[in-house]
């Protein structure tokens, strides 16, 4: 009875142990890719303010600010954490597969390897929409509300926070690497039988609304943002009724 039980313990405790050792691996390569980045903090900062930048213009009185002693400090830290977990995010798909992979056949590899390339492609893609779509178009609607004295009885201008414009920025891109990765996780959904593409297809108006108070959430509160993050995750939903369609027929 005991030698059963060690039988069945001893696999489970092996398995977390892997875990765990490519858990604290992962965690390892993330923090060195901070400490890289740190060395590139003023090059990232400048990279992730420029669409702001572009969006004032030319002018002496643009410029963020910081209210707090350390705010500027530990906003440059947030920013080298986020471009080292955004770097080494396929490290950790990576770490997944190899954890899974030993367990799995021949040919579930063959089905699931594809879908954890297209992970981090999705990711970054989805981080690259924000940046040179979404921004660009948004930050000049806010700036809008900028008034002189002319206009009002006292001139309106903005005084961003470093800190609230970097957070912003860093939520947005993780959000839409996220929303991207819709195509991924319905398709796998698909190939194991748990949706059609005719479920997708008849729930389509329903996805709709889903998608856009999804934006409405993600998004800064403005139409035009809302609406460019909605239309690429359409976009992807009919691309993965394509996918669904066409494993089924592969299959079949």
């Amino acid at each position: 009875m005991n030698k059963l039980v060690d039988a069945e313990v001893k696999p489970l405790s092996a398995h977390l142990i892997e875990l765990r050792h490519r858990l604290l691996w992962t965690i390892g390569v993330m923090i060195f890719g901070a400490a890289v980045s740190f060395s590139f903090v003023d090059q990232i900062y400048s990279f992730l303010v420029q669409p702001l930048a572009d969006a004032m213009g030319d002018g002496d009185s643009n410029r963020l600010i910081y209210t707090g002693l350390t705010e500027a400090f530990f906003t440059y830290v947030k920013v080298t954490f986020f471009a080292g977990i955004f770097v080494t995010f396929p490290v950790l798909l990576w770490q997944i597969w190899l954890f899974i992979a030993p367990g799995l056949h021949k040919n579930e590899k063959n089905t699931i390897l594809p879908f954890i390339i297209a992970t981090p492609i999705l990711f970054f893609l989805g981080g690259a929409c924000v940046y040179y779509v979404v921004l660009p178009m948004a930050w000049p609607f806010f700036l809008s509300f900028q008034s002189t004295g002319i206009e009002t009885a006292l001139p309106i201008q903005l005084e961003a926070r470093v800190s609230e414009y970097l957070d912003l920025i860093m939520t947005l891109i993780f959000a839409f690497g996220l929303c991207f990765q819709l195509p991924v996780l319905l398709t796998l959904m698909g190939k194991y039988g748990l949706i059609t593409a005719d479920t997708l297809v008849k729930g389509r108006k329903y996805a709709l609304i889903v998608t856009f108070v999804v934006a409405a959430f993600l998004t800064p509160p403005d139409v035009i943002s809302q609406i460019l993050l909605a239309v690429p995750i359409m976009g992807l939903y009919e691309i993965s009724i394509i996918l669904i369609r066409y494993i089924s027929k592969t299959n079949a």
